[in-house]
Protein backbone atom coordinates (compact mmCIF):
# COMPACT_ATOMS: atom_id res chain seq x y z
CA UNK A 1 0.00 0.00 0.00
CA UNK A 2 1.47 3.42 -0.90
CA UNK A 3 -1.75 5.76 0.62
CA UNK A 4 -2.85 6.08 -2.75
CA UNK A 5 -6.46 5.98 -3.94
CA UNK A 6 -5.77 2.68 -6.13
CA UNK A 7 -3.37 0.20 -3.51
CA UNK A 8 -5.54 1.40 -1.19
CA UNK A 9 -9.13 0.46 -3.17
CA UNK A 10 -7.32 -2.93 -4.25
CA UNK A 11 -6.67 -3.72 -0.07
CA UNK A 12 -10.44 -2.81 0.29
CA UNK A 13 -11.47 -5.42 -2.49
CA UNK A 14 -9.33 -8.39 -1.38
CA UNK A 15 -10.56 -7.56 2.40
CA UNK A 16 -14.38 -7.79 0.98
CA UNK A 17 -14.37 -10.53 -1.68
CA UNK A 18 -10.98 -12.46 -0.40
CA UNK A 19 -11.11 -11.83 3.22
CA UNK A 20 -10.63 -15.90 3.71
CA UNK A 21 -7.20 -15.18 2.22
CA UNK A 22 -3.88 -14.99 4.82
CA UNK A 23 -3.77 -11.46 3.21
CA UNK A 24 -1.10 -8.88 4.51
CA UNK A 25 -0.57 -5.37 4.10
CA UNK A 26 2.69 -3.59 3.58
CA UNK A 27 3.58 0.16 3.59
CA UNK A 28 7.04 0.91 2.68
CA UNK A 29 7.51 4.30 4.71
CA UNK A 30 10.46 6.10 3.24
CA UNK A 31 9.66 9.06 6.21
CA UNK A 32 8.76 11.94 3.87
CA UNK A 33 5.29 10.97 3.36
CA UNK A 34 2.84 13.97 3.54
CA UNK A 35 0.63 13.96 7.11
CA UNK A 36 -2.19 13.16 4.92
CA UNK A 37 -1.07 9.70 3.77
CA UNK A 38 -0.22 8.78 7.45
CA UNK A 39 -3.85 9.44 8.58
CA UNK A 40 -5.34 7.76 5.50
CA UNK A 41 -3.70 4.79 6.61
CA UNK A 42 -4.66 5.14 10.09
CA UNK A 43 -8.22 5.05 9.32
CA UNK A 44 -7.80 2.48 6.82
CA UNK A 45 -7.06 0.59 9.60
CA UNK A 46 -9.80 1.90 11.61
CA UNK A 47 -12.45 1.12 9.51
CA UNK A 48 -11.36 -2.57 8.61
CA UNK A 49 -9.91 -3.52 11.78
CA UNK A 50 -6.75 -4.49 10.25
CA UNK A 51 -2.92 -3.49 10.61
CA UNK A 52 -0.83 -2.36 8.03
CA UNK A 53 2.55 -3.48 8.64
CA UNK A 54 5.35 -0.71 8.36
CA UNK A 55 8.66 -1.50 7.08
CA UNK A 56 11.51 1.18 6.26
CA UNK A 57 14.98 0.68 4.86
CA UNK A 58 16.23 1.52 8.31
CA UNK A 59 15.48 -2.11 8.98
CA UNK A 60 17.77 -3.39 6.47
CA UNK A 61 20.59 -5.13 8.23
CA UNK A 62 23.37 -4.18 5.64
CA UNK A 63 22.49 -0.47 6.71
CA UNK A 64 23.36 -1.41 10.18
CA UNK A 65 21.65 1.43 11.57
CA UNK A 66 19.37 0.33 14.27
CA UNK A 67 21.70 -0.10 16.82
CA UNK A 68 23.04 3.92 16.49
CA UNK A 69 19.67 4.81 17.91
CA UNK A 70 17.86 8.00 17.79
CA UNK A 71 15.11 9.02 15.53
CA UNK A 72 16.24 9.37 11.54
CA UNK A 73 14.36 9.33 8.39
CA UNK A 74 15.23 6.51 6.39
CA UNK A 75 15.45 8.99 3.30
CA UNK A 76 17.87 11.18 5.48
CA UNK A 77 19.88 8.00 6.71
CA UNK A 78 20.41 6.67 3.15
CA UNK A 79 21.28 10.46 1.51
CA UNK A 80 23.81 10.72 3.96
CA UNK A 81 25.01 7.23 4.58
CA UNK A 82 25.02 5.55 1.57
CA UNK A 83 25.15 8.00 -1.26
CA UNK A 84 27.32 11.08 0.15
CA UNK A 85 24.83 13.18 -0.31
CA UNK A 86 24.01 12.74 -4.17
CA UNK A 87 20.40 13.73 -4.24
CA UNK A 88 17.91 11.06 -5.99
CA UNK A 89 17.06 12.33 -9.78
CA UNK A 90 14.46 11.30 -12.59
CA UNK A 91 17.79 9.63 -14.10
CA UNK A 92 18.75 8.01 -10.87
CA UNK A 93 16.02 7.12 -8.55
CA UNK A 94 17.99 5.76 -6.19
CA UNK A 95 15.40 6.20 -3.83
CA UNK A 96 12.70 3.92 -5.79
CA UNK A 97 15.19 0.79 -5.20
CA UNK A 98 16.21 1.54 -1.24
CA UNK A 99 13.41 3.15 0.00
CA UNK A 100 10.40 0.95 -1.91
CA UNK A 101 11.70 -2.25 -3.65
CA UNK A 102 14.43 -3.41 -1.00
CA UNK A 103 12.43 -3.08 2.40
CA UNK A 104 9.36 -5.16 0.72
CA UNK A 105 11.53 -7.80 -0.53
CA UNK A 106 13.37 -7.69 3.14
CA UNK A 107 9.58 -7.76 4.80
CA UNK A 108 9.20 -10.60 2.71
CA UNK A 109 12.37 -12.45 2.45
CA UNK A 110 12.45 -16.15 1.03
CA UNK A 111 8.92 -17.61 1.23
CA UNK A 112 6.75 -17.64 -1.75
CA UNK A 113 4.17 -14.65 -1.70
CA UNK A 114 1.67 -13.11 -3.99
CA UNK A 115 2.27 -9.47 -4.22
CA UNK A 116 -1.09 -7.51 -5.35
CA UNK A 117 -1.26 -5.06 -7.74
CA UNK A 118 -3.24 -2.15 -7.67
CA UNK A 119 -3.05 -1.76 -11.66
CA UNK A 120 -6.24 -0.74 -13.54
CA UNK A 121 -8.35 -1.85 -16.46
CA UNK A 122 -8.14 1.60 -17.84
CA UNK A 123 -4.41 2.14 -17.45
CA UNK A 124 -0.64 0.67 -18.98
CA UNK A 125 1.57 1.16 -16.77
CA UNK A 126 4.88 -0.01 -17.26
CA UNK A 127 7.76 -0.30 -15.20
CA UNK A 128 10.05 -2.69 -12.84
CA UNK A 129 10.32 -5.81 -14.27
CA UNK A 130 13.19 -8.92 -14.28
CA UNK A 131 15.78 -9.31 -15.63
CA UNK A 132 14.58 -10.02 -19.37
CA UNK A 133 13.67 -6.29 -19.60
CA UNK A 134 16.10 -3.47 -19.47
CA UNK A 135 16.40 -1.37 -16.44
CA UNK A 136 17.66 1.61 -15.06
CA UNK A 137 19.45 2.26 -11.86
CA UNK A 138 16.04 2.46 -10.37
CA UNK A 139 14.83 -1.12 -11.18
CA UNK A 140 12.54 0.96 -13.68
CA UNK A 141 11.67 -1.32 -17.15
CA UNK A 142 13.22 0.61 -19.65
CA UNK A 143 11.65 -1.46 -22.89
CA UNK A 144 8.09 -0.69 -21.86
CA UNK A 145 6.84 -3.84 -22.45
CA UNK A 146 5.85 -5.82 -19.07
CA UNK A 147 3.60 -4.06 -16.65
CA UNK A 148 4.52 -3.17 -13.13
CA UNK A 149 5.63 -5.29 -10.67
CA UNK A 150 7.23 -4.54 -7.12
CA UNK A 151 10.03 -6.82 -7.52
CA UNK A 152 12.21 -9.35 -9.72
CA UNK A 153 12.50 -11.73 -7.34
CA UNK A 154 10.96 -15.39 -8.09
CA UNK A 155 9.28 -16.08 -4.83
CA UNK A 156 7.56 -12.94 -5.02
CA UNK A 157 4.15 -13.15 -7.39
CA UNK A 158 2.53 -10.61 -9.13
CA UNK A 159 -1.15 -10.37 -9.08
CA UNK A 160 -3.79 -7.53 -10.48
CA UNK A 161 -7.03 -8.22 -9.49
CA UNK A 162 -8.50 -5.11 -10.11
CA UNK A 163 -6.95 -5.28 -14.05
CA UNK A 164 -8.60 -8.96 -13.78
CA UNK A 165 -11.80 -7.56 -13.41
CA UNK A 166 -11.93 -4.54 -15.19
CA UNK A 167 -12.06 -2.00 -12.59
CA UNK A 168 -11.65 1.54 -13.79
CA UNK A 169 -10.98 4.51 -12.15
CA UNK A 170 -14.67 5.75 -11.55
CA UNK A 171 -15.00 1.25 -9.59
CA UNK A 172 -12.08 2.68 -7.43
CA UNK A 173 -13.63 5.81 -6.81
CA UNK A 174 -17.26 5.02 -5.71
CA UNK A 175 -15.44 1.58 -4.23
CA UNK A 176 -13.49 3.90 -1.36
CA UNK A 177 -16.89 6.21 -1.07
CA UNK A 178 -18.61 3.11 -0.42
CA UNK A 179 -16.59 1.60 2.24
CA UNK A 180 -16.54 5.03 3.89
CA UNK A 181 -13.23 5.83 3.45
CA UNK A 182 -12.93 8.09 0.52
CA UNK A 183 -10.21 9.49 -1.17
CA UNK A 184 -6.74 10.52 0.41
CA UNK A 185 -7.57 14.30 1.36
CA UNK A 186 -4.34 15.28 -0.79
CA UNK A 187 -5.92 14.36 -4.06
CA UNK A 188 -7.60 18.30 -3.53
CA UNK A 189 -4.27 19.75 -4.23
CA UNK A 190 -1.40 16.53 -5.90
CA UNK A 191 -2.04 14.09 -8.28
CA UNK A 192 0.02 11.47 -6.83
CA UNK A 193 1.05 9.94 -3.61
CA UNK A 194 4.38 9.79 -2.62
CA UNK A 195 7.41 11.61 -0.92
CA UNK A 196 6.52 15.23 0.11
CA UNK A 197 9.61 16.18 -2.38
CA UNK A 198 9.08 14.25 -5.16
CA UNK A 199 11.01 15.77 -8.08
CA UNK A 200 7.78 14.30 -10.43
CA UNK A 201 5.53 16.75 -8.70
CA UNK A 202 3.99 19.87 -11.00
CA UNK A 203 4.21 23.55 -10.18
CA UNK A 204 0.67 23.76 -9.48
CA UNK A 205 1.88 20.94 -6.66
CA UNK A 206 4.86 22.38 -5.13
CA UNK A 207 2.31 25.78 -4.63
CA UNK A 208 -0.14 23.15 -3.02
CA UNK A 209 2.88 22.23 -0.66
CA UNK A 210 3.87 25.43 0.29
CA UNK A 211 -0.23 26.49 0.76
CA UNK A 212 -0.63 23.35 2.54
CA UNK A 213 2.27 22.82 4.16
CA UNK A 214 4.82 25.42 4.45
CA UNK A 215 7.06 23.83 6.58
CA UNK A 216 7.48 20.42 4.29
CA UNK A 217 8.43 22.73 1.43
CA UNK A 218 10.80 24.76 3.46
CA UNK A 219 12.41 21.33 4.41
CA UNK A 220 12.58 20.57 0.85
CA UNK A 221 14.45 24.12 0.13
CA UNK A 222 17.06 22.70 2.44
CA UNK A 223 18.41 19.68 0.55
CA UNK A 224 18.85 22.11 -2.59
CA UNK A 225 21.14 24.62 -0.67
CA UNK A 226 24.58 25.07 -2.22
CA UNK A 227 27.11 21.66 -1.64
CA UNK A 228 30.41 22.55 -0.68
CA UNK A 229 31.92 22.08 -4.76
CA UNK A 230 29.61 24.18 -5.70
CA UNK A 231 26.79 22.50 -7.42
CA UNK A 232 23.18 22.98 -6.89
CA UNK A 233 21.19 20.51 -6.85
CA UNK A 234 16.96 21.52 -7.60
CA UNK A 235 14.02 19.72 -7.38
CA UNK A 236 12.68 21.15 -10.27
CA UNK A 237 14.96 20.67 -13.39
CA UNK A 238 13.64 23.81 -14.93
CA UNK A 239 14.12 25.89 -11.29
CA UNK A 240 14.95 26.31 -7.85
CA UNK A 241 12.35 26.40 -5.12
CA UNK A 242 12.78 29.43 -4.49
CA UNK A 243 12.05 30.74 -7.79
CA UNK A 244 9.17 28.66 -7.65
CA UNK A 245 8.31 30.68 -4.76
CA UNK A 246 8.56 33.85 -6.72
CA UNK A 247 5.75 32.40 -9.49
CA UNK A 248 2.39 34.54 -8.73
CA UNK A 249 0.54 33.01 -10.96
CA UNK A 250 -1.35 30.12 -9.39
CA UNK A 251 -1.15 26.63 -11.78
CA UNK A 252 -3.88 24.19 -11.72
CA UNK A 253 -3.18 20.96 -9.87
CA UNK A 254 -2.97 18.05 -12.82
CA UNK A 255 -5.98 16.25 -13.66
CA UNK A 256 -6.09 12.58 -13.93
CA UNK A 257 -3.42 10.35 -14.14
CA UNK A 258 -0.09 11.61 -14.11
CA UNK A 259 1.96 10.71 -17.04
CA UNK A 260 5.37 10.90 -15.39
CA UNK A 261 6.46 8.98 -12.26
CA UNK A 262 8.14 6.37 -10.58
CA UNK A 263 5.02 3.86 -10.93
CA UNK A 264 6.53 1.81 -8.04
CA UNK A 265 6.28 5.02 -5.79
CA UNK A 266 2.52 4.77 -6.41
CA UNK A 267 1.37 0.84 -5.66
Amino acid sequence: MSGGKDSTALAVYMIENHGDLPLEFIFTDTGAELPETYSYLKRFEAIFGVKINRVTALDLPELKVRSKGGRRSPFDVLLNEVYSGFLPTPQARWCTRMLKIKPFEYFVGGDQAYSYIGIRADENREGFRGEENPTDSSGENTSKSKPVVISDKSNILPVYPLKDIGFGIDDVRDLLFDSGLGLPPYYDWRSRSGCYFCFYQQIGEWQGLKERHPELFDAAKTYEEVKANGRRFTWTQTRSLEELEAIKERHETPIGEPEDGCAICHL
